[in-house]
């Protein structure tokens, strides 16, 4: 009875979303309040019921309950209970009702954090919403019902597919899906200003921090999922440019673009018409990433599913919204009212380089994984784009941006001074210029790509460091005093750049001067890599909850003295049969070393293992861990709750006149 539960769930949450989508767009085209106040308890009750289904499905799974087709196909008896409950979403049923029960959260999130907007913006707002989850019920119902029974019931299940048994895949799902679905938010607020046709600061002020909350949560999983890979697939590499992993990258790219677009539109009411097409953008790629994981036409290790009518619905829905929407804008964009003017040299000058560059680089990333897709699909045959193009395209193309990074904070609104820029920054440039050229030579040789990263890296870090000097010489009081009453966003742009510094100096270091070896390791020989002696133990084999394993005793030195021992294992699977390799890392602050086992060579205990220095790789997780609470510092701003209170006084002149 509880997989029925959860069918009937979905369809009343279906209702709902229907009544959250029509009831209050069309109170608010008509001004009545009746109408527009059915808005948020249909949005509350919709994410409820979307829980208890939800719920229903991770029972299934947490009980065995081989009758459900979906259970039977993606779990074990002997699966561990953690990896039971996180198989609820490692299929593409279960994925598919993770993300709409995502998109339920954050309606009802708006629902209740948006008590102090105009309602007839509130009562669109979650509209549209409404109708996003509407398209994702009636796919979940219609092709992807993950509470089908299996009539007789299996006798036990196929397993969890191996790769996906760690526990950053508990982690990096909900952090990724919270990111590219809270752009939705960001598309509900667009389309709604362009139905009210009240495009002005308050509306980029009530999106800011809601698009950049998205933002921080997609930078939080795409992080969480390179980690993962570099950890779980045994390659020993943190970024493949997979075209999965770039159906996330995309909205990455297009939301960092939008967040600044929306500090322009927000301060100076520029920006309005292309800050609204981003917004747009941004949630379509996302819709694009949902199409090109769940329809089939990717072959890929984060790939979920093969069926067309699948891939025809998703298609099909997302040229109705990206249509649908691209319509609307271009109705409303003639009729915008563009903001003050500015100079060639000012932020807003420099945000809007920042944001070409950054839709550039989109450009290029979207080509590079569709191109491919496209050949096939018209019979001109099967090509591959990998790292050369991605790394030869991408990479001269965000130098720019990321030069521009140390500017554009300096710079004043609508008119800045060149000589005073250089001014201020002329021994930030001098000493990034140095490192670049000295401290390559204190490396493995000189690489040009290594000082540029390096140069960019310091360039940033010492930029982050006049800001924070300037805004602190024009304070009052004592330095506590200065820093306290510096405002969280500023804290927050600069933590987040600071990041990108960070992490820009980890992929200088580890993509030019890491190293490995694969080598065939005897019980007792030993190997050597960048000044580490590795002395193998031996393997011996065990038995875990559903797989059978040989695991590995490699003994890790450097100039005789202990580093650690570690244990790499290798995996077979009991279910599926399938062989999985086990990494094995001892992490530091500057590296990482990390051993992989291959194969059994012969019955005497020989192995092939591949191994691993990584310098500086950490840092690309710390860089992006700042970013992350950057993001989240910068949301939580008081001038955003003090401009929401104050929203209050105009609400019902903003009714009256919708």
């Amino acid at each position: 009875m509880i997989p029925e539960l959860g069918h009937f769930a979905l369809i009343i949450a279906l209702l709902l979303a229907l009544v959250q989508a029509i009831l209050p767009l069309y109170g608010a085209q008509r001004g009545n309040r009746t109408l527009m106040a059915v808005a948020r308890p249909a949005a509350q009750g919709q994410f409820m019921f979307i829980v208890l289904a939800f719920g229903c499905l991770a029972w299934s799974f947490l009980v065995n309950d081989f009758s459900v087709l979906n259970v039977a196909r993606n779990s074990y008896s002997r699966l561990p209970e953690v990896y039971r409950f996180t198989a609820t979403w490692g299929s593409h049923e279960g994925s598919m009702l993770f993300w709409v029960m995502i998109l339920g959260f954050w309606s009802a999130a708006v629902s209740v954090f948006s008590r102090h907007l105009p309602e007839d913006m509130a009562a669109r707002v979650l509209g549209v919403m409404g109708l996003i989850a509407v398209g994702f019920l009636a796919f979940l119902l219609t092709t992807s019902n993950p509470f089908v029974r299996l009539v007789p019931a299996a006798p036990d299940g196929n397993d969890m597919n191996p790769l996906l048994q760690d526990w950053g895949m508990i982690v990096h799902p909900p952090m990724l899906y919270m990111g590219y679905v809270g752009f939705a938010v960001a598309f509900a607020f667009a389309i709604a200003a362009l139905l009210s046709g009240k495009l002005d600061a308050a509306w980029a002020r009530w999106s800011r921090p809601w698009t950049t909350v998205a933002w921080g949560f997609l930078t939080l999983g795409i992080v969480l999922g390179s980690w993962w890979a570099y950890r779980e697939l045994g390659w020993g590499g943190w970024w493949f440019w997979d075209p999965t992993e770039n159906a996330s990258f995309m909205p990455w790219l297009a939301g960092t673009a939008l967040i600044h677009s929306l500090a322009v539109t927000e301060k100076r009411g520029a920006f309005k018409a292309w800050t609204v097409l981003l917004a747009l953008l941004a949630f379509s790629l996302s819709l694009l990433g949902t199409f090109l994981v769940r329809s089939g036409v990717l072959s890929s290790v984060h790939a979920f599913a093969t069926d067309p009518a699948r891939g025809a619905f998703i298609l099909g829905f997302l040229a109705v919204v990206i249509g649908g929407s691209l319509a609307l804008y271009a109705w409303r964009a003639p009729k915008m009212i563009t903001g003050g003017g500015f100079t060639w040299f000012s932020r807003e000058s420099l945000l809007l380089a920042n944001n070409v560059i950054l839709v550039a680089a989109l450009g290029a990333v979207l080509l590079g994984t569709l191109y491919p897709l496209f050949m096939d699909a018209m019979g001109l045959g099967k090509i591959s784009v990998g790292p050369p193009y991605f790394n030869a395209v991408f990479v001269p193309l965000m130098a720019p941006a990321l030069f521009l990074m140390g500017v554009g904070p300096l710079a004043r609104w609508k008119d800045a001074s060149l000589p005073d820029a250089v001014a201020r920054l002329k021994w930030a440039l001098v000493v990034a210029v140095a490192t670049a050229i000295l401290l390559p030579l204190t490396l493995d040789g000189f690489k040009p790509w290594a000082s540029l990263g390096f140069f960019l890296a310091v360039w940033i870090t010492l930029a982050v460091g006049v800001a924070l000097r300037d805004r602190l010489r024009h304070g009052a009081g004592s330095l506590g005093q200065k820093l306290r009453s510096v405002p969280r966003g500023f804290w927050g742009m600069q933590l987040a750049h600071f990041g990108v510094a960070v992490g820009i100096a980890g992929i200088a270091v580890v993509a030019n001067y890491e190293s490995e070896r694969d080598v065939r390791m005897d019980i007792g020989s030993y190997a050597e890599l960048a000044g580490y002696t590795f002395t193998f133990r031996g393997a011996s084999e065990y038995d875990g909850p559903n797989y059978r394993a040989a695991r590995g005793t490699v003994d890790v030195t450097k100039n005789g003295k202990p580093v650690g021992t570690l244990h790499p294992e290798k995996r077979l699977y009991n279910a599926s049969g399938m062989a999985m390799t086990e990494a094995a890392l001892d992490s530091g602050t500057f590296r990482d070393v990390y051993v992989a086992m291959g194969e059994q060579l012969d019955e005497q205990g020989a192995w092939s293992v591949r191994l691993f220095h990584k310098p500086f790789i950490n840092w690309l997780w710390l860089g992006a861990t700042f970013m992350v609470v950057g993001g989240f510092l910068a949301a939580s701003d008081k001038r955003y709750r003090i401009a929401l209170r104050r929203s209050e006084l105009p609400r019902g002149v903003a009714v009256q006149g919708a």
